[in-house]
This record gives structure tokens, C-alpha cells and sequence, in this order.
């Protein structure tokens, strides 16, 4: 009864989150949209898009990453094991450390830009594009610091199973850079040189900002309150920067290959780096909306289950998510791949974004889409390493990733000549090895995984893909054959019909198929349903 009442509390949890993260990643595609359509995907995208990758690296290493994952495994084991005073003791010297670490490393990145810009771009970029880089860097250094903050709160709410808050709170970064970065940046210069690109720098400060100070309700009513602690001889600070090591570590393995491919892409000169960014965030829709929410879901309950030394609920959390995360990717990846190009065009063909920028970025997302479902589930298992105290593993992994990284990007984009589009290739084919080491580790270290039940529903799921991609190729080539002479609308309407269709083909034969996830959602809807008619 507890067990299913869990799963349906956790199916609700991962539908409120998915929905906020839905929000926010349709707001960051209209900020990738309007930017794009401002600047084209040519010489002064590259060096906004490089200039935000720059503090975007130790974002991703420190905050989102490492600090959120270690954080969050501790604080649940504080709340289940010492109670929300010990817990929340524990977050006021976290965050404090936090904001002096992070202030400090702020400091070095603007003072070391230049270096940094340079080892991003393997010295490739003649020194108007490096200068502008540069510029734009330091400007948006401070923006870590901001979201490391957020990614602690945001932690805090997890915890305390509050969902919805912290995920909505990316959209306003999303509207603060768009609002702020577009109104200061016509300010600045009204057709949109590259001067405008000052403001959209510093409307990305705006969005962090409002990111942050964003979850401070919902934080409050929990119960914290913040007290600046430099106490930071404490177990438990000790506990949260022992999981960061090997995190951080193993993250920086993934930051390196991120260095790899932007010296590659630069090296190909202008555009590639464009249309690799592009293509990326709009792999990361789904993976956010799904991989993200399942995977934020997730991490609380292994954590708990891991603390209480329940290991057969650990697996079931675990296994269910995984499930769930395959079910959701497997026709998004589908989708994506074989309607690429008129989903660019909808989503970017505006202004400066031509057609021919089109195909190429749709190209890159083609070879995305097919990693996709390995970054998905990887988001749900690899933190479960973290709370069985198993946290060497994924780091131990990770350092196999650069050198596989480094050869395949060197194979295919120089040796096999496939340009920009092997970068993609090869970084899709890392996560799937990636997770396919993972999962096998993971079998190991817990004995079993409900691996049996896993593949009949992937089987299932692959019967659904195969017709739904069968109503996607019909889509290109009965009302899609001719998108690139369509008109917007025409184009949209036609877009969405194939979406549609082949979403509501592929959910009705897994659910004839009796796939058990889908099931649980209709259950859920239902139920509610006739809750609401009594």
C-alpha cells in the first residue's frame, strides 16, 4: 500500500516538475529563437553562445552538478536520520561556504578570461571575435555565483519535496535575459550589432538574479531561514565536499570533453559552434522535461531509501525511473530525428537565420537525438551512486569518456569528414557508452535491477517507436515534402499535426501493449477525473 502510494505520489511529483521544466525550456527555445533571429548563427552568435559557455563550464561542474548532487544526498539523510533543525543547520554553513567559494572564483574568471577564451577556442579565432569573447565573459563571470545559490535552494525545496517552485524558477532566468537582454541591448545599439550583445550579457545576470531571489517564498515557508555560518569544521560540510571530490572530478571529465568539442567546432570556423548550440538545446527540451524532472524526483527517494538501508525499495525507485525515462526519450529522440529540420525552421528561420543555416543545424540534430535517451536515463542514475556511497564510479567512468571523446571526434569530424555533424555523433555516442557502464556497474553493486521487467518494457516501447516513426516518415513525405517553400503558418500547422499524431499513436499502442508507466499516468488521470465529477 506505502509502495504504491509512493509511486503514485512520485509519477504526480515528476508530472509537476515536468510541466515547470516545460515552461522553462519553451522560454529558453524563445530566447534561442530571438537571439538567433537578432544575430544569425554566424561570428557574433558564436562569441555570445562561447562567452556563456565559459561560466557555464564550472556552473555545471560546481552547482548544478556536483554541489546539488552532494547536497541533496546529505541534506536528505540529515532530515531522515537528525531531523530539519540538524538539516537545516547544515544548509546555512553550505551556503555560506558557497557564496565565498564562488565570489572568489568569480574573481579569477574575470581576471583570467582571456586564457580561458583562448584554451576554449584553441586560439583559432582572429582577435576581433577573441576581444568581443572576452568582453562578454567577463560580464556574465557573476552569474555563476548566482545559480550556485539557486542550485542550493533549489536542493533545499527538493528535500522537502517541494517541487514545482525551483523547477519554474529557470523560466526567469529565461525572462530575465530575454526582457532585460533585448531592452538594454536595442538601448545600446538599435540594429543589433555587436555592441547589443553587452545587454543580452547582462540580461543574463538579470535572469539569474530572478532565478534565484525566485524560490525565497517557497523556501521560507518550509521553514529556513538563513544565518551566516563560517562553522564550516562540521561532518556534515565534510560528507557534502567528500561526494563533491569524486562529483566534481568525474564532472570535470564531462567539462573536458565540452572544451574538446568547442576547440573542434571553433576550429571549423564560423557557424558550427551556432549550430551545435542550437541543436543541443533543442535535444535538451525533452531531456530536460523528462530525463531532469524524472531524475529530480528521483535522487530524494533513492536517498532515503539508501539512508534507512531499504535497498529493495533503492532498486524499484531506481529501476521505475529508468522505465520512465526510456518511455518519454525514446519517441522524443524519434521525433527529433526524423523531423529536424522542419522543427529548426519553425522554431528559428526568422530574421537573420537563413535556410541554409537551417539544414545545417538540423543535421547536428539528427546525430543529438540519438544520445538522447542515454543523457536521459543518465541524469536518473547516475546521482543514485551517490546516495549507496558508491561515488568513485561515476567518476571512474567518466575519465574513460575523454579519451573515447577525443577519438571519435577526431574520427569523424577530420578522418570520415562529417564536420560539425560528427562532433554531435560523437558525443551520443559517449553517453550511450557511458550509460551502458553505468548500468552494468549498477546491476552489480545492488544484485539486481529488475532488469528482466526493463527490457520486455523497452521491447514494448521500440514496437510503439517503430510506428510511430513510421507516421513521421509519412509526415515528410506527404505534407512536409515541401516545407522549405511553405509559409509559416502552413509550416506550423503541418508541424503540429505530425506531432500530435504520431504522439497520440505511440502512447495508445504502449498503453494497448499494457507498458505498466503508461498505464500508472491514465490511472492517475482518471482517477482524478471522477474525484472531480463526485
Amino acid at each position: 500500500m506505502a509502495a504504491a502510494h509512493d509511486q503514485q505520489a512520485s509519477t504526480r511529483a515528476t508530472g509537476v516538475v515536468g510541466i515547470a521544466i516545460l515552461c522553462s525550456r519553451v522560454l529558453g527555445l524563445i530566447r534561442e529563437q530571438v537571439f538567433a533571429g537578432l544575430f544569425g548563427a554566424g561570428k557574433n552568435l558564436d562569441a555570445f553562445l562561447m562567452a556563456f559557455r565559459v561560466p557555464n563550464l564550472l556552473r555545471d561542474l560546481f552547482a548544478e552538478g556536483a554541489l546539488s548532487t552532494a547536497f541533496i544526498t546529505t541534506f536528505s539523510k540529515k532530515i531522515a536520520t537528525e531531523g530539519d533543525a540538524s538539516a537545516w543547520r547544515l544548509a546555512n554553513k553550505v551556503v555560506t561556504l558557497t557564496a565565498v567559494f564562488m565570489s572568489t572564483v568569480t574573481l579569477l574568471g574575470i581576471i583570467f578570461a582571456p586564457q580561458l577564451v583562448d584554451l576554449l577556442t584553441w586560439w583559432s579565432w582572429p582577435p576581433d571575435k577573441t576581444a568581443l569573447t572576452i568582453s562578454l565573459t567577463r560580464i556574465m563571470w557573476p552569474f555563476m555565483l548566482l545559480v550556485s545559490l539557486a542550485a542550493l535552494v533549489m536542493g533545499m525545496l527538493n528535500a522537502k519535496h517541494v517541487f514545482g517552485a525551483p523547477a519554474m524558477a529557470s523560466s526567469y532566468f529565461n525572462l530575465g535575459s530575454i526582457i532585460g537582454g533585448v531592452a538594454i541591448g536595442w538601448w545600446l545599439d538599435p540594429h543589433f550589432g555587436a555592441r547589443s550583445l553587452t545587454g543580452l550579457a547582462i540580461g543574463t545576470l538579470i535572469g539569474g538574479t530572478w532565478q534565484l531571489a525566485a524560490q525565497f517564498p517557497a523556501l521560507w515557508r518550509v521553514g529556513y531561514k538563513y544565518r551566516a555560518d563560517f562553522q564550516w569544521r562540521d561532518a556534515g560540510v565534510g560528507t557534502v565536499l567528500t561526494l563533491m571530490g569524486p562529483a566534481v572530478i568525474a564532472a570535470s571529465a564531462v567539462q573536458v570533453n565540452v572544451l574538446i568539442n568547442s576547440g573542434f567546432a571553433a576550429s571549423l570556423g564560423n557557424g558550427p559552434v551556432s549550430w551545435l548550440n542550437i541543436a543541443f538545446r533543442l535535444m535538451q527540451l525533452p531531456l530536460g522535461i523528462f530525463g531532469v524532472a524524472i531524475g529530480t524526483v528521483t535522487l530524494p527517494l533513492v536517498s532515503k531509501s539508501a539512508a534507512v538501508g531499504n535497498m529493495d525499495e533503492f532498486r524499484a525507485i531506481l529501476a521505475r525511473g529508468i522505465r520512465l525515462a526510456f518511455l518519454l526519450t525514446i519517441p522524443s529522440a524519434i521525433g527529433l530525428a526524423m523531423l529536424a529540420s522542419p522543427i529548426i525552421s519553425v522554431i528559428y528561420e526568422h530574421g537573420r537565420f537563413t535556410a541554409a543555416m537551417t539544414r545545417q543545424t538540423a543535421g547536428a540534430l539528427q546525430f543529438y537525438a540519438i544520445g538522447l535517451v542515454a543523457y536521459s536515463a543518465l541524469k536518473v542514475l547516475t546521482p543514485a551512486f551517490y546516495a549507496i556511497d558508491k561515488r568513485k564510479t561515476p567518476m571512474n567512468v567518466s575519465f574513460l569518456a575523454i579519451g573515447l571523446n577525443l577519438f571519435l571526434n577526431w574520427l569523424f569530424t577530420f578522418r570520415l569528414g562529417w564536420g560539425h555533424r560528427g562532433l554531435a555523433f560523437s558525443t551520443s555516442l559517449v553517453a550511450t557508452i557511458n550509460f551502458l557502464l553505468l548500468y552494468g556497474l549498477m546491476w552489480r553493486h545492488t544484485r539486481r535491477l529488475e532488469t528482466r521487467r526493463m527490457f520486455a518494457g523497452l521491447g514494448k516501447i521500440c514496437v510503439a517507436g517503430v510506428l510511430l516513426a513510421l507516421v513521421c516518415w509519412a509526415a515528410n513525405h506527404w505534407w512536409l515534402d515541401a516545407w522549405e517553400r511553405l509559409r509559416f503558418l502552413e509550416k506550423l500547422s503541418a508541424l503540429l499535426v505530425a506531432i500530435v499524431v504520431s504522439s497520440i499513436t505511440f502512447f495508445s499502442v504502449a498503453f494497448l501493449l499494457r507498458v505498466s508507466e503508461v498505464q500508472d499516468v491514465v490511472d492517475l488521470v482518471t482517477r482524478r477525473f471522477r474525484n472531480r465529477r463526485l
